[in-house]
């Protein structure tokens, strides 16, 4: 009995694993169609993410297209070395900062309280009419919103200088101005995308228990109170991990709006990274240098992530990770 027991106890060692096995197949065929509606996100990040990341070897070489990234010359850190020795480079840092902090205090707000608002409307149809109004830009291109903006208040013929000249003031030249860039840039951020930005914010509201709203009028507490002591509160979670996703994006504000409002005359207020390297990169052909101010800019990215979530969790809430 003795020499049979070890032996039946070798013979069943592997029937847990394959249980296993068998029981995360059945959950993947259960869910298969979750799986299937993930799979066009899964491969676009994988083709475009991450398949990508491959070319960042060139930052360290001097990369020859005709002669590709197995026969180009290794130069290390050179690129970097002369990024941060550019003189321009604490402009570019400069404004960029600037303009992702106009960003996080004067945009970030703006969509949480428009969803608070929109949450208070009693009237549907009053509602429903006011969503497709400020979805409605987040469907324009930057093209379109710049255009608009341009033809509002350029100097000739524009609706904002000819307001200015009826009431007996100067016209104002926003389009190149320093001073005007950052105000006029940030507006036209509010304007595309804060109503795009409810969305997630209402989704959240609506999962709210309305019993805890009962609970709150029990209590003698007014609209005001409610949004204070209940809305905002179950809805904190969301505010944590968007306000977190937005730090990693301090560097990357976004090519195409920029640089349709960069012209010689602000370029000192508009210069931002992401123009600098279409300049670098697709004007000048400096590819490996260009793409050492993206690795920089995604390695920024990474640490501010990384720094908020940590952050985030001292205080208690959950984070991205």
């Amino acid at each position: 009995m003795n020499s049979t027991a070890p032996a039946s106890g070798r013979g069943a060692a592997p029937a847990a694993p394959t249980r296993r096995s068998s029981e995360r197949l059945r959950r993947i065929v259960k869910n298969r169609y979750l799986y299937i509606m993930i799979l066009p996100g899964a491969l676009f990040f994988l083709l475009f993410k991450y398949v990508p990341m491959w070319g960042l070897v060139i930052s360290f070489q001097n990369y020859q297209p005709y002669l590709g990234i197995s026969g180009s010359d290794w130069v290390g850190l050179q690129h970097f070395e002369r990024l941060f020795a550019e003189p321009t480079f604490w402009m570019i840092f400069r404004n960029t900062l600037v303009l992702f902090a106009l960003n996080l205090v004067f945009f970030f707000p703006v969509p949480i309280l428009l969803a608070l608002m929109l949450n208070e409307v009693r009237q549907l149809m009053f509602k429903r009419i006011v969503q497709t109004i400020v979805y409605i830009p987040h469907f324009m291109s930057w093209v379109i919103i710049v255009s608009i903006s341009f033809v509002m208040l350029t100097l000739d013929g524009g609706i904002v200088n000819e307001l200015l000249v009826f009431f007996g003031l100067e016209k104002i030249n926003f389009l190149l101005s320093n001073s005007w860039f950052r105000p006029m840039y940030i507006a036209q951020v509010i304007w595309r995308e804060a109503g795009w930005g409810t969305i997630v914010y209402l989704a959240a509201i609506a999962a709210v228990d309305p019993q805890l709203y009962e609970a709150a009028r029990m209590d003698g507490a007014g609209r005001t109170r409610q949004v204070w002591h209940v809305t905002l509160p179950a809805i904190r979670s969301v505010i944590v991990l968007l306000l977190i996703l937005k730090i990693g994006d301090v560097l990357e504000l976004g090519f195409e709006h920029v640089y349709l409002l960069l012209n010689a005359m602000n370029r000192e207020v508009a210069e931002i990274f992401d123009t600098y390297v279409y300049t670098a990169g697709l004007k000048n052909g400096q590819f490996s240098y260009s793409t050492a101010v993206g690795f920089f800019k995604s390695f920024v990215g990474l640490i501010m992530i990384m720094v908020a979530n940590w952050l985030a969790k001292t205080f208690g809430e959950e984070g991205i990770y």
